[in-house]
């Protein structure tokens, strides 16, 4: 009964977002209880409390390219798209261009770039960030970071992670480095 749930679920979502769940399916064909729990491990990725869409997206963008070159990706910029994120916005976040974005959405890229390098910079942006919203929206964009590699890395792990795709924003494909930091990373002005 539980499988048979479970496969309905990826059934819609795959038909919401025009994704391919296929790891997902393989998961829930070896145990239910393990797709359950990875959902629920997933699930960190929804609180957002403090942060403004715009930043909170940027996070979890910025992170998903760090891991994938493709179909993940797509699914958040769609994701974001659907949430109302400004199509200009996450061009400038797929192209690596903090000049093109909004200050809070390139603190929080240069914040997600640094964390994932484990760059000290992101004690400068960290502190930025708490000032800015406060201690809700810092945990709400670790957990988009976390969240945001957790699909990827399961992913590839289990032998799907194979199929780059072209990324799409408003109907227009964006040329992508597929995660190479730029030169500017530690750049220290929040």
């Amino acid at each position: 009964m539980i499988k048979w749930v479970l496969q309905r679920a990826m059934d819609k979502f795959e038909r919401n977002w025009k994704y391919d769940a296929s790891y997902m399916r393989d998961i829930i064909d070896a145990s239910p209880r393990a797709a359950w729990l990875f959902s629920r491990a997933a699930a960190l990725g929804q609180f957002r409390r403090d942060i403004p869409i715009e930043p909170w997206y940027a996070a979890g963008i910025t992170a998903v390219r760090h891991e994938d070159c493709g179909p993940c990706t797509q699914l958040g910029v769609a994701m974001a798209e659907r949430a109302g994120v400004s199509p200009a916005v996450l061009r400038a976040v797929l192209a690596d261009n903090p000049d093109a974005m909004p200050p809070d959405v390139a603190l929080v890229w240069k914040f997600t770039r640094a964390t994932l390098a484990h760059d000290a910079a992101a004690d400068e942006y960290r502190e930025a960030i708490v000032q800015r919203w406060g201690r809700l929206a810092l945990i709400s964009l670790a957990f988009a970071i976390a969240a945001a590699r957790i699909y990827p890395t399961v992913k590839y792990a289990l032998g799907h992670g194979k199929a780059c795709t072209r990324i799409v924003v408003a109907g227009a494909p964006v040329l992508l480095d597929h995660g190479r930091a730029p030169a500017d990373v530690a750049v220290h002005t929040p």
